[in-house]
């Protein structure tokens, strides 16, 4: 045994002195004083046979110093440093190696393995994988941390010959995980992403590798492993802090071309921060609108339309609890708090089997942790908001949690204007957000999220609207193993409103309505290499819904009590997809959705008369059904399917086709989703909504991945969609099935988008063609709207062009822009009127005929921040916004009045004004 020690010894020493006597023996005969470093390799690696190792923004402002010719290469290496962070060392005759800030000694250093794994075939307790390196550096440290050798595992020759690398990916300074991050084995060509939580896992043969960390806005992090066993290597990164006229960008950018998912968007909160943003708040909803196939009916307006759908079409979830309204203040801010979201992924198409319940989009937002390595306080202060946040570490800092607090107060604003009735009104809103981050081991952590909001408006104080969100998660991540983990959760969301009508005492009333939601659900992951991941769950849902009330609302009041029976359902999911590569080209994701729906009691169902229209009038019996007794029950399949075919290493080819049922409807026969709108479960009458969609799309990258193009069209139809009879009366309707007729709908279009996210220069131009159709003809006239042919949609807006740019002078100034177009959306309009008794009468356009005006608006801003100081406990900003600069008054929509002299037409504008606004934004740590 000592024999064996004395040679592995003497192996090391003399590959040490053979390291040191391998420097590169080139004597450069050229000239090449003053040419940039990075050109400079270049030339000698085309003339050469030599390798040089770098980061390219360490070498942006250096040029080459050779004071004479000929002159060795060494030597043009050390003058062109001298004075810099930067030292060279080579490990051979043809290979140089750069490191910043880090003293180089040319030779070879190695982590030592732990006793545990020296010993570990005479200790039988010991568990393989058990070990986590942990590698820290003195000052006076001489390795470089990126080219250590890390043994991961004990080596046990009885044990399969491949094995799993796991851990988390996170931010250096927070703590937070890093979702979506890269785990690359650039060699190989092969990688993973990480998922919501950080977490990654690489099935690999055993063996010597370089890993690379990869993720948006982050330093590249190497790791040099020597695979023996499982294992786990948790990574942190850190912020790429850019040189002033840096203009290189790393190869980051591959996730479009690689990945077989298509119509899904991915951006970060430092996204949104950089554009300008509506009185002072970043709005994720406003800024989704500056998507490829993202549209809303009018500015103001509540929610939002994705490729033809209506705004009810979208499941939109923050840490997984659905939020039924999105919108403060009738949609002129978002229920998002931006200093709590992560991140957002909104899937168009491609939409993965784990989500099911809507047709048109999924908006998933995740919120941060919170830091767990310090205590920070955040937040901003803007003539109409104030917004602030706490978080930090809990439990010995292996935990974290964070609070998010919001008001507004616009008052002062209403009681500027001139018109009686405003200045008599009162607009404002709160919420709040917080989130406990628990990690109770290597293979067990919990999550408890919770969100509530309120919007309080009072129209001439006789008319109060008062709405509120409530939500809340709590899910438990448990590991398996590193390739097989499963998330448990409970997710609980309500929706309520109350509307006040107040004009004198004895009609004064109160309407009321809610909606609540309960699920449980498991979701499971396995990676059995890091070209296949396999996924499946299951999901149980349960639907409360009072559709509405009616009671008075003041003693003298002479309304009646009104109440609608209240609704009960159950809607069950399970779901297999598998994520997983054929070849170097062809890359797959196919999965399968098993949905049921089944309506409960108690509740009364209305007969009518067969062969009979859906009236009152024809309305025969009943039948009583008691609690929990069935009703009605619909379910089915719901295939997703995506391929993507790699033609090159910079461009793909995609196809997508997915599925999906819809059981739950709102009921709305305005243009804008507005806060008494109410939703209802499908019954034996109303249908499950059923939405096919398929996509084609190519992507192609420039410049080194670092500008993104893409063009997508897609063809969708829609089976059993709502819509109402012209003149519906939806609200307190117990009778509410004779009122909506079911239409079909299909859709088409193409989006354009060219996109680049780093440099000095950054943002993204797209433009979308789409086209939006209905057709309801049914069995009766009162069933059939425009003669039984197609018409469009009220989403219905062929084009749309949009263009987002910002430009950083500096690490402390940059200046944002937005640019957007759209044609104007259709609008029904009376034609002629004609007298008819003692009064003027119109008679009305077929619907949706016509349109209005076209909608252009351009934004700017500029945002200033403090110095940059790492030790400075204040960090601050101030941005400066100027929305609708040019002051367009863009048409919402148009309305009739009859007055003396007969029908008369107006426009109404949201905002006909620039609106100029300045944010203060604070960072205490």
């Amino acid at each position: 045994m000592k024999k064996k020690y004395i040679i592995w010894v003497a192996g090391l020493m003399m590959a040490s002195l053979t390291l040191k006597a391998q420097k590169p023996q080139i004597v450069v005969q050229e000239n090449y004083q003053g040419m940039p470093v990075k050109a400079f390799f270049g030339e000698m690696e085309t003339r050469y046979t030599i390798r040089f190792f770098y980061l390219e923004k360490w070498l942006d402002t250096l040029r080459v110093e050779q004071p004479r010719v000929p002159m060795p290469l060494s030597a043009i290496l050390d003058e062109s440093f001298a004075g810099t962070a930067l030292a060279w060392t080579a490990d051979g005759p043809n290979r140089v190696i750069l490191t910043r800030d880090r003293p180089v000694r040319d030779t070879l250093y190695f982590v030592n393995r732990p006793p545990e794994i020296i010993q570990a075939d005479r200790n039988p307790d010991w568990e393989p994988g058990s070990y986590q390196p942990e590698i820290t550096f003195s000052k006076d440290s001489v390795a470089n941390e990126e080219s250590v050798l890390i043994e991961i595992g004990a080596e046990n020759p009885s044990r399969t010959s491949r094995v799993t690398l796991a851990g988390y990916i996170r931010d250096a300074d927070s703590g937070e995980p890093l979702p979506g991050a890269a785990a690359l084995i650039e060699a190989r060509k092969l990688g993973v992403n990480a998922d919501a939580y950080g977490y990654y896992s690489l099935t690999l043969p055993k063996g010597k590798f370089e890993i690379v960390f990869r993720s948006y806005g982050k330093e590249a992090v190497r790791r040099q492993i020597s695979l023996l066993g499982d294992g786990n290597l948790d990574v942190t990164l850190r912020d790429d802090i850019h040189m002033l006229d840096e203009v290189v960008i790393e190869a980051e950018r591959e996730a479009n071309i690689q990945g077989a998912q298509m119509g899904v968007t991915r951006l970060g909160i430092e996204n949104l921060q950089q554009m300008p943003a509506f009185m002072g708040e970043i709005d994720i909803v406003k800024s989704a609108l500056l998507l490829p196939g993202v549209q809303t009916v009018g500015e103001g307006s509540s929610g939002f339309n994705v490729r033809g759908g209506t705004a009810s079409q979208n499941l939109v979830l923050i840490n997984q609890a659905p939020v039924f309204n999105t919108s403060h203040l009738f949609g002129f801010f978002s229920v998002f708090n931006p200093d709590i979201v992560r991140s957002f992924e909104l899937y168009k198409s491609g939409i993965p089997a784990r989500f099911g319940g809507r047709l048109a989009s999924v908006l998933d937002i995740s919120m941060k942790d919170g830091n767990s390595n310090a205590w920070s306080l955040s937040g901003g202060i803007s003539p109409v908001t104030s917004r602030i946040t706490a978080e930090g570490p809990v439990l010995n800092g292996k935990s974290s949690v964070i609070l998010g607090v919001r008001r507004t107060y616009s008052n002062w604003i209403l009681r500027q204007f001139n018109n009686a009735a405003i200045r008599n009104s009162e607009a404002d809103f709160g919420d709040v957000n917080g989130k406990l981050h628990l990690v109770l081991n290597s293979k067990n952590q919990i999550d408890l999220s919770g969100y509530f909001s309120t919007d309080n408006f009072v129209f001439n104080q006789d008319t109060a609207y008062n709405y509120q969100n409530l939500n809340s998660t709590l899910s438990w991540k448990h590991l398996f193993n590193n390739r097989f983990y499963a998330v448990t959760s409970a997710i609980f969301s309500q929706y309520q409103y109350k509307i006040d009508i107040n004009e004198s005492p004895e009609t004064a009333l109160r309407i009321g309505y809610m909606i609540r939601y309960q699920e449980g659900k498991t979701d499971f992951t396995f990676i059995p290499n890091p070209t296949h991941q396999l996924r499946m769950g299951v999901s149980i849902i349960r639907y409360d819904l009072s559709p509405g009330t009616r009671t008075p609302a003041d003693p003298l009041s002479l309304v009646s009590k009104k109440s609608l029976e209240n609704e009960q359902g159950i809607e069950g999911g399970l779901y297999l997809s598998d994520d997983f590569d054929l070849g170097n080209r062809w890359k797959m994701y196919a999965g399968i959705r098993l949905s049921a729906y089944a309506m409960l009691g108690p509740q009364t169902i209305y007969h009518y008369l067969p062969g009979a229209a859906r009236q009152v009038v024809n309305l025969a019996d009943s039948t009583i059904y008691g609690s929990g007794k069935l009703i009605q029950s619909y379910g089915g399949p719901e295939i997703r399917v995506t391929a993507r075919y790699s033609l090159d290493e910079k461009s793909s080819f995609k196809m997508g086709y997915n599925r999906m049922r819809q059981y739950l409807h709102m009921l709305s026969n305005t243009t804008s989703i507005s806060p008494s709108d109410t939703w209802k479960l499908s019954d034996p009458y109303l249908r499950p909504q059923v939405g096919d969609q398929l996509s084609l799309g190519y992507y192609r990258n420039f410049r080194q991945n670092s500008i993104e193009t893409s063009v997508e069209i897609y063809v969708k139809t829609i089976a059993h969609m709502p819509e109402f009879k012209s003149g519906a009366q939806l609200l307190l309707n117990p009778f509410v099935e004779t009122a909506v007729v079911s239409g079909t709908g299909r859709a088409y279009g193409a989006e354009f988008l060219v996109r680049k996210d780093r440099g000095k220069l950054n943002g993204w131009v797209s433009y979308t063609y789409a086209r939006t159709f209905i057709r309801v003809k049914g069995n009766f006239p009162d069933e059939v709207i425009n003669r039984g042919n197609y018409y469009p949609a009220s989403v219905d807006k062929p084009h749309d062009f949009s263009l987002v740019a910002n430009y950083r002078f500096s690490r402390r100034l940059n200046f944002s822009t937005n640019f957007a177009w759209n044609t104007g959306r259709p609008i029904t309009l009376p034609v002629s009127q004609f007298v008819f008794g003692n009064g003027t009468r119109v008679s009305y356009s077929q619907r949706n005929q016509f349109r209005v005006p076209d909608y252009f608006r351009w934004d700017v801003s500029m945002n200033i921040e403090g110095n940059h100081k790492v030790n400075k406990p204040l960090h601050n900003s101030l941005s400066l916004a100027i929305y609708n600069v040019l002051g367009r008054k863009n048409v919402y929509s148009i309305y009739f009045v009859t007055e003396p002299d007969g029908v008369q037409g107006y426009k109404l504008s949201v905002f006909g004004r620039p609106i100029f606004t300045a944010t203060y934004n604070f960072n205490i740590k």
